[in-house]
């Protein structure tokens, strides 16, 4: 998606080789117009697949969640970050690393909110080694749904998790896809 290539590389900010900052229009501020343009995007490439539910993981995801969601014309369901005085006999849970954040935490999914004849596309803003994909992916199949693609903002194409998601025979749509970060230099994938 060359809008979202075009922000990267005007606005994005690299700050390591593994690293990269979108925060002034996909992570802590949200360009509406970019959001709204990846919604379509992603509706448009999943349209056929019979989608019931879009499935993010709090708090980045959203936005992107909730435009393809709007576009697709179905519910939006995104798992918490943590347990919150929950019974767990009613609640799906993961414990998921994050890559950014250096920490380990609890993605929750209430059982009301996700059924067995759901078919889910998951919807999220970076994907890097796969780990909040990989929880995702254990709660919809524990559930008994059917991941039927993942929409990406950003792929970083060097680290593992667009591979583990394509291995598993999920549909993933990857908007950027980064082959590297090094010398603080955005380098796309070729598609």
């Amino acid at each position: 998606m060359e809008l979202l290539k075009r922000r990267i590389i005007e606005d994005g900010r690299v700050l390591s080789d593994q690293v990269l900052s979108v925060n002034t229009f996909l992570n802590h501020g949200v360009d509406p117009v970019l959001i709204a343009a990846m919604g379509r995007e992603f509706a448009e490439r999943f349209r056929d697949a019979g989608v019931t539910r879009v499935l993010t993981i709090e708090s980045s995801g959203i936005a992107i969640a909730f435009a393809t969601a709007a576009e697709l014309g179905v519910p939006l369901v995104y798992a918490r970050r943590r347990k919150a005085l929950m019974n767990e006999g009613e609640y799906y849970s993961e414990r998921v690393p994050s890559f950014t954040k250096g920490i380990v935490t609890d993605i929750v999914i209430s059982k009301e909110v996700l059924k067995a004849n759901d078919r889910i596309l998951f919807i999220d803003d970076f994907i890097a080694n796969g780990d909040a994909a990989r929880g995702a992916l254990r709660i919809v199949e524990r559930s008994g749904a059917t991941m039927v693609g993942a929409g990406i903002a950003i792929e970083k194409a060097f680290q593992s998790g667009g591979s583990f998601l394509r291995e598993q025979g999920i549909p993933v749509l990857s908007l950027a896809r980064i082959a590297s970060l090094e010398g603080g230099q955005v380098r796309f994938a070729e598609e």
